[in-house]
């Protein structure tokens, strides 16, 4: 793949992906839900090395149902999402896919939590649905 990149609503946030994604899918947990304000929040999994982020991000840190902290970053000036760092797999930074430049850089691999799915908010028919985290994420 050859880089990529995404940012923010109002421009103030820009970044560059130089990463293979390692993992694409939609999560349907309750935090990224609330965070994203839809159903759901599609993440890509990248090595945090890769990425070079341009411009001051603000974080919110929460313990997610495995008690392991996972802080979410956003623009400080328009508030959009741009990523999520999960301490239970360090050194991986996940995008949203909602910030890319160019939405067709995702290529979702699976629904997660989905036993946490609004009725409303369909899955992608063929991708693999999990009812939480599947094991070794």
């Amino acid at each position: 793949m050859t880089e990529f990149t995404g940012g923010c609503l109002c421009g103030a946030v820009r970044y560059s992906c130089s990463g293979e994604p390692a993992m694409a899918g939609h999560c349907h947990c309750e935090d990224c839900r609330r965070s994203s304000g839809s159903g759901h929040s599609s993440h890509l999994a990248v090595p945090d090395a890769s990425v070079k982020l341009n411009g001051e991000v603000k974080g919110y840190a929460r313990a997610a149902d495995s008690a392991h902290m996972v802080t979410r970053y956003f623009c400080p000036t328009c508030g959009a999402a741009l990523y999520s760092m999960n301490e239970a797999m360090p050194g991986m930074m996940f995008l949203r896919a909602s910030s890319l430049d160019d939405l067709e850089v995702f290529k979702p691999q699976m629904h997660v939590y989905a036993s946490r799915a609004a009725s409303w908010d369909h899955r992608t028919e063929g991708l693999p649905v999990f009812d939480a985290m599947p094991p070794g994420m």
